[in-house]
């Protein structure tokens, strides 16, 4: 791949500063990068590098355009411009054109236009995929389920029957999507099984990291908004509805048919309790657990030292009996200096 400067910029609607006519052949940092390379700015931790670096350009914001040795490329949001210039640049190896032929494709099977489907990768009856769908090595797509266009399942994805994706959904390695939710009765010190009789919704430009598991509905169906980011190795239980925009870092988990708003974020190692519903634009902090539900907006966080169980739960109690024992120590505080007056 190889792009002029001017090019560049112009896909990015930023201000170009420099030599319009340098060819950019790659995307890089500001420590590594060469004179056929663009890197970028966003963090000032690495500031120290923008003025040795070797970089043909750097995307920067305006007030760090001055006095570069090198082109610049000016935007307020040199983060997002770097996250749509290494989209130009993707190197990501394709499935070949096609079918293969190791690939097990059902006669009701519905295949759009462009499609590519990888060696040993199995297409269930009534499936229907989208225009310009990738389907890797290995993957299976269970009966009755539905991609929009342009969606990419990476090698060894498992999609059980009855889901349904919108476009551009990327899923990778190893995760599964439709698994039966948790669900046992107890019955005379054993479990028996409630079978899961729903499905799973997910909504347009979705991506989901490796190893994880998005569990289907009892009843109705698990629920994924649009432009959904999950990364690897997360759990979303049966019938969960994660609300446009939310987010969830590595091994994060929400239980059972709890419901999270548009713009949540889940920090790395956080779970939120079942049965629960958060507002949108909530934070949880890393390892923290929700055990009820949020109607504000903003960040939460949880967690105690180690200690048994039973001193835990005394410790949590007088936790949140702090703040009104503070008020009383200070209303006691001020009543002894008003008697050593007297």
């Amino acid at each position: 791949m190889q792009i002029s400067l001017a090019e560049l910029a112009g896909h990015l609607g930023a201000e170009l500063r420099g030599d319009a006519n340098l060819t950019i052949t790659g995307v890089s940092t500001l420590k590594d990068a060469d004179s056929g390379e663009v890197a970028f700015l966003a963090n000032e931790t690495y500031r120290k590098y923008l003025q040795e670096t070797s970089a043909g350009a750097v995307i920067v914001r305006p007030e760090d355009a001055e006095g570069l040795t090198c082109a610049a490329i000016v935007t307020p949001n040199p983060y997002l411009a770097f996250a749509r210039t290494t989209q130009l640049f993707d190197n990501r190896p394709k499935t070949s054109d096609g079918i293969h032929p190791s690939a097990q494709v059902a006669a009701s099977a519905t295949v759009g236009d462009e499609c590519r489907i990888g060696a040993n990768a199995v297409i269930g009856e009534n499936v229907v995929l989208g225009n310009r769908c990738e389907i890797g090595a290995g993957t299976v797509i269970g009966d009755h389920s539905r991609l929009g266009d342009d969606c990419i399942m990476y090698a060894n994805v498992t999609v059980y029957h009855d889901v349904r994706m919108g476009d551009r959904v990327r899923i990778h390695s190893g995760t599964v999507i439709g698994a039966d939710g948790f669900g046992f009765a107890p019955d005379k010190g054993r479990w028996e099984k409630i079978m899961q009789l729903g499905g799973v919704q997910i909504g347009n430009d979705v991506e989901i990291g490796a190893n994880s598991c998005v569990d289907r509905g009892a009843l109705g169906d698990t629920l994924i908004g649009d432009n959904v980011i999950i990364d690897n190795l997360v759990q979303v239980a049966h019938n969960v509805e994660l609300g446009d925009g939310t987010a969830m870092a590595s091994q994060a988990g929400v239980a059972g048919s709890t419901k999270l708003g548009k713009h949540c974020v889940m920090a790395g190692n956080a779970g939120v309790a079942g049965h629960l519903e958060l507002c949108d634009g909530v934070f949880v902090g890393p390892k923290s657990v929700i055990s009820k539900s949020i109607s504000e907006p903003g960040g939460y966080a949880t967690g105690t030292a180690q200690m048994p169980m039973n001193e835990w739960r005394k410790a949590a109690t007088r936790f949140r009996q702090l703040d009104s024992m503070a008020r009383r120590i200070q209303q006691l505080e001020k009543q002894l200096k008003e008697q050593g007056k007297d």
